[in-house]
């Protein structure tokens, strides 16, 4: 990693804007950086102009590279989110740790082991529950594995919160469970488990204070001024939450079902609009009722002769009839289309006008109808510049899934952010016929189509 020092820090929030996690940049574009050693991580004041206070001795003592400076900033953004959206009665040490507890498992199944490393390093020899702030190592994974398929073996309650958490059966919503969790363990005793590995031993049960976690604990619960609550809306309006809530739905990211009406916008945006259509153009498939044209050249042979075709020239020269000579002419071909999905979503709120302009243009290589997706597939039209289609809300792959194992197409591409539901292997053999493709914007996450193995692309950024 380069020295982190105050300009290299300055230009990894900028790369974070860029990457917009967990839609961070509404957070991060109205926040001044102040470095200082007041405090002993990363810190978000509570003020109308919030100020990200860091220390950068600590980030040159913990971060091995800049993935993890970009977990502990996450890590402090998803604090404040987390305490806008689950704050409920006094702050206990349980939930303090708790709290970082659920962040850093959030990290870890969104972003793998290049975020969640810096915990797992930071908490390596935890004695007590802040193990919990960290996924098990290979070790701990594989008496985990062994010892709950054994019976003779009683693992504490603990131990199987740990890895509920990290494989991603808890989450947010489940704070609360979890801090319950923690607070009826007690004190040491019951906290060992059975087989005697000495992995799942520990010295004492809660942390005393919580000087050593992430973030700013010091004001959690304290209200948000109308600047960062309007920011961490905006953010709520860009991401789906899925993994991160059981019920984004509840979050006011999906609600009843609307129209769907977005205006396309027009930035040029010609270079990128090729590149896109050389990755849709991949997967089209012959399509009789086209629009779409295009010339190529064919090959006619007929007893006149040709300036191009030498050798019928020369053989018209002794032979007692006139050849047949080559004549290449151009003749119009119907263009493949695709069957496209679109992610109608919360999710895709920010980038919607700008992928309805290119999907505008690209109209004459998309099979109708046309469909839209949020947790239901739905016809959709765009009609003068606006894309029209009934959704409600929410985001599901499942459904585009089945439609296409329904209905069969030879090739189909979905135009999604990634910010979806876990999809089952067998569910994916449903559409093995179908010549699948997934195109991930630019700020989406592609880790749950990674996981099942479909093919994707992620698109360049977008000319805004």
């Amino acid at each position: 990693m380069n020295e982190i020092n105050e300009k290299r820090f300055r230009e990894i929030v900028i790369e974070l804007i860029d990457e917009n996690p967990f839609a961070i940049r509404a957070v991060l574009k109205i926040v001044d950086i102040i470095f200082t050693t007041a405090v002993a991580t990363l810190a978000v004041t509570r003020e109308d102009k919030p100020r990200l206070f860091v220390n950068l001795a600590f980030l040159k003592k913990h971060c091995q590279d800049d993935l993890h400076i970009k977990a502990v900033i996450c890590h402090e953004f998803l604090h404040v989110l987390l305490r806008h959206t689950e704050t409920k009665g006094a702050f206990s040490a349980a939930k303090h740790l708790a709290f970082d507890a659920v962040i850093n498992a959030i990290l870890h199944r969104q972003y793998g082991v290049a975020y969640s490393s810096m915990m797992s390093s930071y908490y390596a020899e935890a004695q007590d529950l802040t193990k919990l702030l960290r996924p098990m190592n290979a070790k701990e994974r594989a008496s985990y594995a062994r010892q709950q398929a054994d019976a003779r073996f009683g693992l504490p309650q603990w131990v199987h919160a740990w890895a509920a958490l990290y494989n991603g059966r808890l989450v947010a919503d489940d704070i609360e469970a979890l801090v319950r969790d923690i607070q009826n363990i007690g004190g040491v005793a019951g906290l060992e488990d059975d087989a005697g590995s000495g992995l799942f031993k520990l010295k004492r049960g809660l942390p005393e204070g919580f000087g050593d976690l992430l973030g700013d604990h010091e004001n959690l619960g304290k209200p948000l001024p109308e600047g960062l609550r309007k920011a961490l809306e905006e953010a709520l309006r860009q991401m789906n939450g899925s993994g991160i809530w059981r019920s984004p739905k509840s979050r006011g990211i999906g609600a009843n079902p609307y129209e769907a009406l977005f205006t396309a916008q027009n930035e040029p945006m010609r270079r990128w609009e090729r590149k896109t259509l050389e990755i849709l153009k991949r997967y089209l498939s012959p399509d009789k009722h086209s629009r779409a044209r295009r010339f190529e050249e064919a090959a006619a042979h007929i007893p006149v002769l040709s300036p191009k075709d030498r050798r019928a020239f020369m053989r018209a020269l002794w032979a007692p009839f006139l050849p047949d000579a080559e004549w290449t002419t151009r003749q119009p071909k119907r263009e493949g289309t695709a069957q496209v999905y679109l992610d109608v979503s919360g999710s895709m709120y920010a980038e919607m006008p700008i992928l309805i302009a290119l999907l505008n243009r690209l109209s004459r290589y998309i099979r109708r109808p046309f469909w839209a997706f949020s947790d239901v597939v739905a016809p959709a039209v765009i009609e003068r510049g606006q894309f029209k289609a009934l959704t409600t809300g929410g985001t599901s792959m499942a459904c585009v899934l089945e439609h296409i194992a329904k209905t069969h197409p030879a090739s189909a591409v979905v135009v999604t952010d990634g910010y979806i539901e876990t999809i089952s292997h067998q569910l994916v053999e449903k559409t093995s016929a179908t010549r699948l493709h997934i195109l991930v914007t630019r700020d989406g996450s592609p880790a749950e189509l990674r996981l099942a193995g479909l093919t994707y692309t992620q698109l360049e950024r977008l000319p805004i």
